[in-house]
């Protein structure tokens, strides 16, 4: 289950920085996540770390989302990898 945020948010600029997989960015009015980058922190930490930090309590589970821990786990890892695979059309360093 990804999270989101909900209209209560009130831009205070600190679950952005906290999120590992980058899900988080400033919407038309107040932050969003990405549901597609959002683990919940799964693979990272043991919670989401937005939620801990979010002074105004503004970041349940998205209903709209279900995903397992091990969807969540998958989602991780495919994160990874496609960090770590080199930009299209530049060129792979050899070791």
């Amino acid at each position: 289950m990804a999270l989101m945020i909900t209209d209560e948010c009130i831009n205070c600029d600190v679950c952005e920085p906290e999120c590992p997989n980058q899900a988080i960015s400033m919407g038309a009015d107040y932050y969003v996540i990405d549901p597609n980058r959002c683990t919940e922190c799964v693979g990272h930490f043991d919670e989401p770390q937005c939620v801990q930090v979010c002074p105004v309590s503004c970041i349940p589970v998205d209903p709209g989302r279900h995903e397992t821990r091990d969807m969540l786990m998958a989602k991780h890892r495919a994160l990874q990898v496609a960090a770590a695979a080199p930009e299209q059309g530049q060129p792979v360093s050899e070791p």
